[in-house]
């Protein structure tokens, strides 16, 4: 872990880097922002949530940050090329991609609308693929790039009623590596980090699909799951995250591209 990260704590590892962020407004995306501005990097904020990025744009701003923020669905593959088009011009290039942006929705296989797949396969993978599209083709021009995959651990194994969460981040997994192959002899590395269980909004999303599922008591259950399938026994936070992200998108990681990282208290071993 980054102690800078956590610390709050200002350093240079980002120095001059320009990055890009989707579902930046909170959760991991947010404290992925809050890591990158204290080590220098300059940001382009993205989320649906215009009020909660107006906010963080202002709090990086006031503590000397270069940020500025664009409101958009990671869905609309014409507004990610404008995002990437926009923060290029405003930065004179971009260094950095994180594709964060992502939603959740637990079902029994069967129960699944196909509606419902195709939704989480557009934010989860196809927001990714419009993003990278847009923003690798610089950063190939270049010789230097660092792309960052939010994933997660549902991306490693297999899990119960999830199935269409599971498959859009196995794609994302599945994404990373082939990108890192065709782009590692160019200068761009391409990582994914996989989270465990965070404490973020998705996380309540999970307890009320718990309920849906008709499960009595959704905290109690997810603290269950937590006890025993978490070695830390714990959730993690945000900022856990972050730091990871600071190395993977810092000249510090040149050596390393194509790995799903895990980060998830212990939770899967492979």
């Amino acid at each position: 872990m980054d102690a800078n990260a956590r610390n709050g704590t200002r350093g240079t590892r980002m120095q001059g880097s320009a990055a890009l962020i989707t579902g930046a407004s909170r959760g991991i995306g947010r404290a992925i922002a809050q890591a990158f501005a204290l080590q220098g990097a300059r940001l382009c904020l993205v989320a649906t949530d215009m009020a909660r990025l107006a906010e963080l744009e202002t709090a990086l701003r006031d503590a000397g940050a270069d940020a500025f923020s664009i409101g958009l669905d990671v869905t609309d593959r014409a507004a990610c090329f404008d995002a990437v088009a926009r923060a290029q011009a405003r930065f004179g290039k971009l260094d950095v991609l994180v594709n964060n942006a992502g939603v959740y929705k637990a079902k029994p296989f069967l129960e699944y609308g196909a509606e419902e797949f195709q939704r989480l396969l557009d934010v989860n993978l196809f927001g990714t693929i419009h993003m990278t599209q847009a923003a690798l083709p610089a950063m190939l021009a270049a010789g230097y790039g660092r792309v960052v995959n939010i994933a997660s651990t549902a991306g490693k194994w297999s899990s119960r009623n999830q199935s269409a969460y599971n498959i859009s981040k196995h794609a994302v997994v599945g994404l990373t590596r082939c990108v890192a192959v065709e782009s590692a002899a160019q200068g761009v590395t391409v990582n994914a980090i996989c989270p465990g269980f965070v404490h973020t909004d998705m996380v309540e999303g999970v307890k009320r699909d718990y309920a849906e599922l008709g499960v009595a008591d959704p905290d109690a259950a997810f603290k269950a799951i937590i006890a025993t399938r978490v070695p830390m026994a714990r959730e993690l936070a945000a900022d856990e995250i972050a730091g990871l992200a600071v190395y993977l998108a810092s000249p510090e990681s040149s050596a390393m591209t194509g790995q799903s990282i895990l980060v998830d208290g212990g939770m899967v071993v492979v």
